[in-house]
């Protein structure tokens, strides 16, 4: 009976050992992995992005660290604004803004009159899912001044992030920390 419990305690501490030793190997190599990534976060390229919709169902948060950002610098403040607007069901007369006129699914988008006949458009981060469908909208027919940025204060920054890997355009890709915006830039004209 005794040489069953030494069995019995030899094997356990055999195991137990052979564990933390997996254990400390897949610590070691977890750490060699974040080491590749230290400094860096993930952000979508404006430039690549497709608008594909993925980024709004892909992320592990609910809603998406995805939002849509606004360069006011490039916006032309239209009364006729395909971000904000359905192109499909421009209302005849510019008085109709009620929802069926509006392209995004969640009303994060709030226009407010300037001057005639300009109009500011501001995004309600709050609202906003980063489903891309002003941004595909304002890059369509407009002149791109809407897109798409992962929100480094809502992202909690997987090692692989799960909207880069759906990603098909491949848009998102890491950045290094201190310069994690892409932003959208003028262009000369061609």
């Amino acid at each position: 009976m005794a040489d069953d419990n030494a069995t019995t305690r030899r094997a356990f501490l055999t195991h137990a050992l052979r564990g933390l030793g997996l254990l400390a190997v897949g610590g070691a190599a977890a750490a060699l992995a974040q080491a590749g990534a230290a400094g860096t976060v993930w952000q979508i390229d404006p430039d690549a992005c497709i608008q594909c919709g993925q980024c709004a169902t892909h992320c592990v948060l609910r809603p998406s660290a995805v939002k849509c950002v606004h360069t006011h610098a490039l916006c032309g403040y239209c009364k006729l604004c395909f971000g904000y607007f359905e192109s499909e069901s421009i209302p005849d007369e510019l008085t109709g803004t009620g929802a069926e006129f509006q392209r995004c699914p969640t009303d994060a988008i709030r226009r407010r009159f300037v001057e005639d006949p300009f109009y500011e458009y501001v995004i309600d981060e709050s609202r906003c899912i980063g489903c891309g469908t002003c941004v595909k909208g304002c890059a369509a027919y407009g002149n791109g001044s809407l897109f798409l940025q992962i929100r480094h204060d809502r992202c909690v920054h997987c090692n692989a992030c799960a909207i880069a890997a759906a990603c098909p355009a491949r848009a998102i890709r890491r950045v290094p920390a201190d310069r994690p915006y892409l932003l959208k830039q003028t262009r000369a004209p061609a």
